[in-house]
Formats: structure tokens, sequence, C-alpha cells
């Protein structure tokens, strides 16, 4: 009997100690942690705000980043049914606790032993998830936990449940974009929260453990297990009857993308104006109601962006058929079922057999028959609404190839045919300069349940399509006062959210040499009429190895005027006009283009465009030699509102081109707003003769494919990288000036001059932006002399000597004369043949 009193009195002991213990280790915790705990009551103050928003300059929305889709509700707006079904899989005792469940706190406890720190899964009730939301960062760390749980108790003694569990609903972030439960409903069944099913709330309220593993549209089969364990725990905790949970389980995935549409698409522009907002403004970018208004043109942006687009899928199609994007995907929603992952699923489907039996049934009730497509396509349904398209291509699964045709599933549910004349196209890829044979066959393209892209065309038919091997950029700007008037950096920001126009460097090739040649015509040190000899140059690098560079054609011209040189792109002239005007003093000129001169290779390989630079640096260069000389910088945001104040609270004055500016005069008002006045780094002359040298380019030399446009405005100039890694055209007119690169990521060559792949876009967005307006030229400079020079010495020729070719030159810098010629008819007189002047015969 006293061993019985012994131990009831020790094992009593025990449990005060212990209780005493975790009763210090509480407010110990509590202690240590609550000065620097938040204020719990700032919550009862929460206000959910407006979201970042971008606009082109003439008001038409391009992106809206940040909350949103978020559409707060209040508690009495949550339906009830929806409620249970959150709480039965977040927190079936959250109207019983004080913030703290002991149970998931244990099962937490035993993760955080056997992990060795950190915690999995949490073991946070509602009120704690709330704390971290709200008011915590979202480390999995002990010490988190500890003020979680802390805040969780705080927060339970300042609000009621039914405010805890408002801000929980409202914050919650659900996949693709959707913030809070109303703004998931309409997001993916684009109705009202209290309009949804049973089996839809149930959908949504497993999507908070796991918003991109649960999501319907990404993973339906998971999400079937997910919804279908939320509405067994709901019969188990009897919130539904049998009846509705039969009907709820077994119901189809109703599930859509329901995205609202901007008006103008500039994503890479909005993204740059998303991260200037977070780097101004922080975190509060996203809630605080900004309006970013940009510099953006709402005409302009969609023909850079058809043109780019259009553009690289010619290239494409040039080069060959590189397959199906996913082969053999199951039709309907059970075989897919039946191969998917269940990994991340075991808490689900430990609960009993039964979820996965509801769930299978539910993936059977969710067939979906097309008339003209023998069985159940539920999943082809599924996989075409939750695959993105990539510009104008969409996605489409292929139903049947059978000889010359092919029958194809596209998204929402249409059954349409390519003929022959949309896949014979599709000889195989082998490299970028070889492809395989013709097909003769659909079948030797791609089979059924094959995932492709294909492009409609202008009379509805379909073609097959892929996405681009290669990317590309178009950039515009305004030249006087270098305004980005429009922007695509790539294919599509679906497919890659890589901005080539800002982040790609790349070597700008032959679009490069006009600098050089400005160098040169500037300085006075050469002029249009120039003379170079087009010859082999041998030059010693630095190395063991010489450099040897050549002409892109391989041969060479002999001597070579300045004018031909640049139209004709020749390497070894462009080269040795940089030896004449100096390395040094070359780079300190292109300062005034906006080249970084720490960014530029300190050799004679500059002449050729080996500077790695991106075509926004591009643009903005050759923004200078449209405006005449002047230095102007790209910039994109206009002005910065909030809410529905119209009033700036930034707006921009950025330095513009003032041709009328006295001398000295360093600002000017334009639109009532003052600007610095652009400084000009290029004498005007020079610029207007440069400009004239690159209209040869069109007329004569590698852009003639411009002169398809039918104006004479526009000047310009190709390039191409070594290897053909790189393709550029840079353009302009008075009034608008354009780049566009195309090029591979991964840096593999194209196997494309400029003049083939990038020409054809420029002059495609061209032909839409300059239609309808006049020519728009620079006023020719009052200075700029007009004379004739002997076409192979360049020298100029005296009055009244016949011949010669008519040239542009800067006052100050007139070559020397021609020594006069006789006629052949005299020197054969005079029996002086060879001799050529008036001294052999006097």
């Amino acid at each position: 009997m006293t061993f019985f009193r012994t131990l009831l009195f020790s094992l009593a002991w025990l449990l005060v100690s212990l209780t005493a213990a975790v009763t210090l280790g509480v407010v110990g915790a509590a202690l240590y942690f609550a000065p620097g705990l938040p204020d719990v009551r700032q919550l009862q103050d929460f206000e959910l705000h407006s979201p970042l928003r971008i606009f082109t300059r003439d008001g038409k929305l391009i992106g809206e980043f940040g909350e949103e889709r978020r559409m707060p509700v209040e508690f009495d707006e949550i339906p009830e049914d929806f409620i249970q079904a959150l709480l039965s899989a977040e927190d079936a005792n959250f109207f019983d606790h004080r913030g703290v469940d002991p149970r998931g706190l244990a099962r937490a406890a035993m993760e955080l032993a056997s992990s060795g720190g950190e915690i999995q899964s949490g073991g946070s009730t509602v009120t704690m998830q709330v704390a971290r939301n709200y008011l915590l960062t979202l480390d999995r760390t002990f010490t988190r936990k500890i003020r979680e749980i802390l805040l969780a108790l705080q927060m339970e003694q300042v609000l009621s449940k039914e405010e805890i569990l408002e801000l929980y609903v409202n914050k919650i972030f659900l996949g693709n974009r959707a913030y809070g439960i109303a703004a998931a409903a309409e997001t993916y069944y684009n109705r009202p929260l209290a309009e949804l099913t049973l089996a839809e709330k149930a959908m949504i309220a497993g999507l908070p453990k796991a918003p991109s593993a649960f999501n319907p549209l990404a993973n339906p089969e998971r999400s079937l297990i997910r919804r279908n364990w939320i509405l067994y725990r709901m019969r188990q905790l009897d919130h539904i009857d049998q009846p509705a949970y039969d009907e709820a389980v077994q119901a189809p995935i109703t599930a859509r993308r329901y995205i609202a549409q901007t008006e103008v698409d500039a994503d890479y522009v909005a993204e740059m104006a998303r991260q200037f907002a977070v780097e101004r403004f922080g975190e509060e970018a996203y809630t605080g109601g900004y309006r970013i208004h940009t510099t953006l043109d709402g005409n302009l942006q969609p023909f850079a962006r058809r043109a780019l687009a259009d553009g690289l899928i010619a290239y494409d199609t040039r080069h060959g058929w590189r397959g199906a994007e996913e082969r053999d995907l199951p039709a309907s929603l059970v075989e897919a079922q039946a191969r998917t992952d269940r990994r991340g699923l075991e808490e689900e489907l430990d609960e009993s057999p039964e979820i996965l039996e509801t769930a299978q049934r539910a993936a059977e009730r969710s067939q979906t028959e097309i008339e003209g497509i023998e069985g159940d396509v539920s999943n082809w349904v599924q996989v075409l609404e939750r695959t993105p398209g990539f510009g104008p291509l969409q996605a489409a699964i292929v139903v049947e190839s059978s000889g010359r045709e092919m029958r194809v599933l596209t998204r929402g549910g249409e059954l349409q045919t390519i003929a022959w004349d949309g896949l014979s196209w599709a000889r195989a890829y082998r490299s970028p300069q070889a492809r395989g044979p013709e097909p003769g066959s659909a079948a030797e393209i791609a089979t059924r349940g094959d995932l492709i892209r294909v492009l409609e065309r202008e009379d509805g038919s379909l073609r097959l399509a892929q996405r681009p091997d290669a990317e590309g950029s178009l950039v515009v700007m305004h030249p006087d006062t270098g305004a980005i008037l429009a922007l695509q950096g790539g294919f599509s920001f679906q497919a890659s959210k890589f901005n080539r126009a800002v982040q790609a460097q790349r070597q700008s090739g032959s679009i490069f040499k006009p600098f050089i040649y400005l160098a040169a015509l500037d300085s006075g040190l050469m002029n249009a009429a120039s003379v170079v000899n087009d010859a082999p140059v041998v030059i010693q690098d630095g190395s063991s190895e010489l450099w040897r560079p050549v002409n892109a054609s391989g041969d060479f011209l002999g001597p070579t005027r300045l004018r031909v040189a640049l139209a004709r792109s020749r390497n070894l002239v462009t080269i040795r006009v940089l030896q004449e005007v100096g390395l040094d003093a070359t780079i300190d000129f292109l300062e005034g283009f906006g080249f970084a001169s720490s960014r530029l290779p300190r050799g004679l390989s500059l002449a050729l465009g080996s500077a790695d630079l991106t075509p926004l640096e591009m643009t903005n260069a050759y923004a200078v030699l449209a405006n005449g000389g002047y230095q102007v910088a790209p910039w994109f945001i206009e002005r910065i509102t909030r809410g529905d104040d119209e009033t700036p609270i930034e707006e921009a004055t950025p330095a513009v081109v003032c041709r009328d500016c006295r001398d000295g005069q360093t600002d000017v008002e334009i639109d009532g707003r003052r600007h610095p006045v652009a400084p000009q780094v290029v004498d005007s002359v020079s610029a207007y003769i440069l400009s004239d040298m690159l209209r040869d380019v069109i007329d004569s030399g590698t852009g003639r494919a411009a002169q398809s446009l039918g104006r004479s405005d526009i000047v310009g100039k190709t390039g191409t990288t070594n290897n053909q890694r790189d393709a550029w055209f840079a353009g302009y007119n008075a009034d608008l000036v354009a780049t566009v690169w195309v090029g591979k990521d991964n840096n593999e060559t194209t196997a494309e001059y400029g003049a083939n792949a990038a020409l054809p876009i420029w002059v495609d967005f061209m032909s839409d932006a300059l239609e309808g307006r006049p020519e728009a030229k620079h006023e020719r400079p009052s200075t700029l002399v007009t004379a004739r020079v002997d076409a192979s010495s360049g020298r100029l020729l005296p009055d009244g000597q016949g011949g010669g070719i008519s040239e542009l030159f800067h006052p100050d810098h007139l070559p020397n004369f021609q020594p006069r010629r006789v006629e052949s008819e005299v020197e054969q007189h005079s029996g002086s043949q060879g001799t050529g002047s008036y001294e052999a015969i006097f």
C-alpha cells in the first residue's frame, strides 16, 4: 500500500513539475519575445488597398500588379458551407480553441525534432496563419513559430473569431494572382462566391495548403483528391449529409481560367514599370493605388509586338520543325489520374481509401465528349485550358493525322482541320543550317495525343507552328525626347520574361560602324569622299596570335570612298578609319551617344561592333543620329499618380532637343513644364552627312529591302556579328527611330544575316507605324556644301571640268582639289600618254 501511495505521489509531483515547467517556459518565451512583437490592434484598422496599375501615354491599361484580384468580403457575406469547408481543411477546432491548437503543435513539435530544427507543416491554426500573413515573415523557423503563437494568443483577446476569419479569407493567396476567396471564385469560375456549388467551394478551400500543387487548372488530378478529402472531412464532422456528399464528390471539374484583359499587350514594359515602382515605393507599390503613366504609344506598341512575332515565326519556319511540345497525352482524366504523381497527398490518401475512390469516380464524371472525336477527351480539354498561349500561337492537341491533313482540338473544345498547305513547311530541323526532306504525310509530323502550336491565318484557317527557336527585340524611341514609344523584349512574355531589349548584352556588329565614321567626319580628319584602302590588314592583338580581319564577302575593293564603304559595310575600311581617328579619341567621342566607355573594348575590334550592348542602348545611340547630334537618354515613365487624384506625385522632365534655343540656354518650357536642353554632341552638318550616307544603305547597300516602304526619309544600317550569332537593323527618320535585334539566348548561330532576319521585321513595323504620316526629314543645314569630286580619288574637281560625282561636305572639311587632267585626245596628240597632267605638256 505504501508503495502505491509513493508511486501516486511521485506521479502527481512529476505532473505538477512538468506543468510548472511548461508554464514557466511559456511565460519566459512571452517575456523574451513580447517587446519585439507587432501590435495586433493594428489589424482592427487594416485596409486592403488598390493595385499598381500601368498605362500607356494615351491612357490604355497595360498591366496590373499586386493584389489586383482581391475582392474583400465581410464575414456575413461568406457562405456557411464555405466556412465549414475551409475549416474542415485548415482548422476544424477554430471556434473552440483560443488561438492555438495543442494537438497541432504536438504534431509540429514531432516534425521539429525529426527535421533538425525546421518546421514542415507548422501545426498552425487559422489565427496563427493570420498572424503570420499580416504581421510576420514567412520563414519556417522555431523563433518565428514562437512569435506566431504569442501573436495568435494576443489576437484572440483583441479580435472576435468572426473578425479573424474575415481577415484570413481576404488575405490568403489562392493561385493565379487571386488573393482572397471572392477573387478566387471569379478567377476560377467567373461567378460570385455565393453562387458556387459545394464542390466548387471545396475546391477553393483546398487551395491554401498549396495553391500550385492543388490548382484545378495546373493539376486537376491532384486537386480532385484534395477536394474530395475536404468533402470527406465535412461529412465526418457532420457539416454535410450523405446525399450532399455523394453529389459533391462526383461533380466534375468546372474550373476555367478567367483573366482580366489589358487594353494593350505590353508585358515587358509593364514589368519594367513594376520593378521601378517597387524600387521607389517598396512593397507599398502593390497596395498603395499607384498609377504609372508610361511614354508608350498605344497605337505603335501593337505594331511592334505583331511585327516581331511574325518575323520570328517566319525565321523559324525557314529552319524547320522541331517536333511536338508534349507527346502521347492521355485523352481522359481517368487515364491521367491513373498516371498522376501522388507525392504530397499522403495526408489526404491515408485518411480513407474512400478518398481515392471518390476522386476516381469524379474523374469519370468529368468526361467530356466533343462531336467528331470518339471517346472521353476531358484531360485534353483541361490541358488546353491550362496551357498558355505564346504570342499569336495557341495550343492544340492532335486528334488524328490522316494522309495530308491533321485534325486538332483547340481551346474551347473546337475541332479543326489543318490542310496540307499549313503542314508542308515542316521539314525536320537538323541544325541552324540544315533541314530534313519535305514530309510526305501529316503522320510524319505529329500524331494523336501530341501537343502542338497552331497559328490562325487571315482567312481563318490554321497552320502548324511552334515557339520560335530564335528570340528578338524591337525598341522604338522618339529621337527628340528619348521617350520609348514601343518596346517588345521577346517573342512572348508568357514564354520568357527575360527582357532582351534592356537585359541582353549582345555584340552590335555592323550597326556600330556609323559611329566610327561619324567620329572621322566630326573630327575633320576625313570626309564622305575620303578614300581608304579596302585591303588585307594584319594586327598584333597582344597575344601570340595575329588578328587577320576580313570582309563578310571575303573580297577586297581596293581604294574605296567612305560613303561606298559604309553602304557596303566594309570591315577593313572601318578598321583603318578607327586607326586614323585614334582609339582614345573615338571612345571619348562615343560617350556622347550614351555608350559607357568602360564597356567599350580597347582595341580595333571596336570598329566591327565587338562591344556588348543592349538593343535599348543601340536605339538611344541611333536617336542621337536621328535628331541631328543632340544627347538624349531613354526614359519610359511620364508621371505617377495615386488613386483617383490626377495630380502627379512625380513627373518626368527629361532633356529634350531644342534647335531654336539660343546659345547658353539650359532649359525650355514644353506643355507647361520646364525641361533641360539636350546638349549637342555632334556638329549638325556632320550628323546630316552621315544620315545621307546611311541613305545609300537603303538605295544600294545591304538595306535595299526597305525600299518597299516607298519613302525617301528613312535611313538605316544592317548588322551581323561573328558566326551570324546576332542579326540587327537600326533605322530612323526625323520622327521615329527603331532597332530590331534577332538572336538566340544560348548564343548559337542564327545562320542568317541582319538583312534576312532583322530588316524584314523593321520594314513590317515601319510600314504600319508610318502609314498616313508625311515624310519627316531634318532641314538641310545652311552651311552644308555640295561639291563634285573625282569618284576614284575623292578630291574636288575644278569648276568647268566635267565628270565626277556630287558629294556633301562640312564647309571646314573640304578635300583638296584633284590635279587637272587633260582629255585623252590631247594626250594622244602631245605624246605624253600616262602622265595626265598639264606639266607634261607645257
